[in-house]
């Protein structure tokens, strides 16, 4: 069956205030009042950048969404998860402070802001799924139990799936520091030691202590963790994933893990993603980046695998190109969907409704 994707079309010049407005009338249109109960706890999953990142969605949005759900009697909070890697959102502490400076307070959006997965990442809830990867997932404590989700995607380019949509949002943001490292488990950076210059910013980054720098980095396999982090971060692209094995069960993970995020949520999750300020990395890149393409507007769907079609194809449609292939173009980043639509988390099919 095919799933109804909801879209409005956003251009450059719109002001951020006239996007939140945009935002909470395709939250009306999609239906997302339907899945909120009064005094029901409602997770709204947003990433809020790294470091210097600017592109992420702005707290202006954030609020709009918030006083919304606010307004329907229910109690939502603002989560993310903790990182695996050295930067400013490892452990709880830090992590609120830079969503501070960033503009998410509960004074600025009038809800609070609760780490998903809790103080250093180990707060989860085992939850069985039995598929091709795992048996068993680990999901936050926060995003486990919160009665309802509704999750705002900023869509990105990412080194390893391509795109970075909402199934990559619910399966890195919403599940704990074990969480992820199952999910990178078979990722193994290269060094190519033609380009390495010896900076030594891997190491710092690296969570696993896995990287020393001599004439050039090099990385310990065994202390590895396949994170990724050290691919991201590099200032001179000296370090790069081996593509197919690592990319496609990488993806299939990330929809593996987000079936087991979603299952105690069944008619309880509302997705937004946001094709503005498209960028080729993610914002867990801890710099300035440059936005790639115009700005093309919002989509909104109850089905994570219809609205990351949807994402991709009407950035397709737009441009006359494909982004994402032309940003990587060794990595298929519709595996993440196919297989998400194998085992029954959503579907390729779908409904287009312009609003």
């Amino acid at each position: 069956m095919s799933s109804k994707v909801y879209f409005t079309p956003i251009k450059d010049r719109d002001s951020l205030e006239k996007v939140a407005e945009s935002a909470v009338k395709l939250f009306d249109k999609a239906g997302f009042a339907s899945i909120i109960s009064a005094s029901s706890l409602v997770a709204v999953k947003q990433h809020v950048g790294e470091g210097q990142n600017t592109t992420h969605i702005n707290p202006i949005i954030t609020k709009a969404i918030i006083s919304k759900v606010k307004s329907l009697g229910a109690k939502p909070f603002l989560t993310d998860s903790n990182t695996l890697y050295r930067g400013r959102r490892t452990n709880a502490v830090d992590h609120l402070i830079l969503a501070a400076e960033h503009g998410f307070t509960q004074e600025k959006l009038g809800a609070p802001v609760i780490i998903a997965d809790g103080l250093i990442g180990v707060e989860q809830v085992p939850v069985k799924i039995n598929k091709k990867h795992f048996k068993e997932v680990f999901v936050s404590s926060a995003g486990y139990h919160a009665h309802c989700i509704i999750a705002l995607t900023h869509v990105t380019g990412h080194p390893i799936s391509g795109l970075g949509g909402t199934i990559k949002n619910f399966a890195m943001g919403l599940t704990s520091r074990s969480g992820k490292i199952n999910q990178h488990s078979n990722v193994r950076p290269k060094v190519k030691g033609s380009d390495c210059i010896a900076c030594g910013t891997c190491a710092e980054w690296c969570p696993a202590d896995a990287i020393t720098v001599e004439k050039v980095a090099v990385i310990d396999y065994d202390k590895c963790i396949g994170c990724g982090e050290c691919i991201a971060i590099c200032p001179s692209q000296a370090i790069e994933v081996p593509w197919g094995e690592s990319s496609d069960n990488m993806q299939e993970k990330m929809a593996e893990y987000t079936l087991g995020i979603v299952k105690n949520k069944k008619g309880k999750i509302g997705c937004m993603s946001f094709i503005t300020n498209v960028t080729k990395g993610c914002d867990c890149y801890g710099t300035v980046q440059e936005k790639e393409i115009p700005d093309i507007g919002i989509l909104a769907s109850n089905d994570p695998v219809a609205l990351d079609t949807a994402s991709a194809d009407v950035m397709i449609k737009k441009l006359g190109k494909d982004t994402f292939k032309e940003f990587y173009s060794n990595v298929d980043y519709r595996i993440q969907m196919r297989h998400g639509q194998a085992i029954g988390l959503g579907s390729m099919e779908y409904e287009l409704v312009e609003v």
